[in-house]
Order: C-alpha cells, then structure tokens, then sequence
C-alpha cells in the first residue's frame, strides 16, 4: 500500500535519539484506539508479513507490555517495556527493550495531535542509552518496521472507520 502521508525519520549523526512523525487521515480518537486496544495494537505494530503475540498490554500509567513479533521464516523477536506515563488522548511516555539486547533500554515520547479536517499526528521521540545502541536499532531494520506499521496502521484505521 502506497500512502500520501510519508513517514519521516529523523536519526542525525553522533546524538543517540531518533524522531519519527506521521499523519493520518483519522481523528486521534481513532488512532489513540489503535495504540490501546490490545486486538487492534497487534493488527498493525511492525513489519508487513510478521504474527504478533501480545503476553502482556496493560495500557495504563506503570503498566507492563510484552510482544513477540515472529518472521515468515519463524524467527522470534520479543519486546517489553513499562508505560510510564499514559495521558489519553495526547502522550504515551514508555521504556522499549529488544529482549536479544537485555539493558539497552530505550525511552519513547508518543504525542498525538488532533490536525484539522478529522486528521491527526503521531510524533515519536526514542532516547537511546548511546549512539552505537541508536545505530543498531537502525541497521536492525527499524525503519522497514515503522514505514510498514504505519501503512498497516492506516489500513486498520480505514477498516473500522468503513
């Protein structure tokens, strides 16, 4: 699926963060939904071709998350973290840990943005503990998980609006 609402990344050389912002054809009520159910949360989240099992998804200030996301091929990748701050429907304040690099914790600002005409954005700010953990997480493929999440984000949107 092709979008007229690019993903823009911005991961800038020798400073250990990574800002992403895109918009979305949908009110933030709609998109905040999407981040806290837990059915449609696995419907979109990640690469275009992987299942997801959500373990654990307690959307809610000191709540735990748990994900393992698995590849065609049946290769596993789990994640977890903690929500520290969740402020319906504007701010998502969360850790975010690839199990396959215990400690190399990254915390995560999602804002969300009512924009006119029934649009929104997402904007994400990721703090990474270095530079070198930051570069990883890109040469991971990062961005093929974002650009595809959100493609699959809009199409869950558009499949509940309908």
């Amino acid at each position: 699926m092709t979008t007229a609402n690019p993903v823009a990344i911005d991961a800038p050389a020798g400073v250990p963060f990574i800002d992403i912002a895109r918009e979305f054809e949908h009110p933030v009520a709609a998109l905040w939904a999407a981040h806290a159910d837990p059915e449609l949360f696995t419907r979109w989240l990640g690469p275009r071709g992987y299942e997801m099992d959500l373990t654990e998804f307690a959307f809610a200030t000191g709540g735990r998350y748990r994900f393992v996301h698995r590849n065609p091929e049946g290769a596993e990748f789990a994640f977890n973290g903690v929500f520290h701050l969740v402020r319906e429907p504007e701010l998502v304040i969360r850790t975010f840990e690839w199990e396959g690099a215990p400690g190399e914790v990254s915390l995560e600002f999602a804002r969300f943005a009512e924009l006119p005409g029934g649009r929104s954005r997402l904007t994400g700010h990721s703090v990474f503990p270095s530079v070198a953990t930051r570069d990883a997480m890109v040469a991971n493929g990062m961005e093929r998980g974002v650009v595809d999440g959100f493609e699959q984000l809009d199409e869950v949107l558009a499949a509940r609006a309908a």
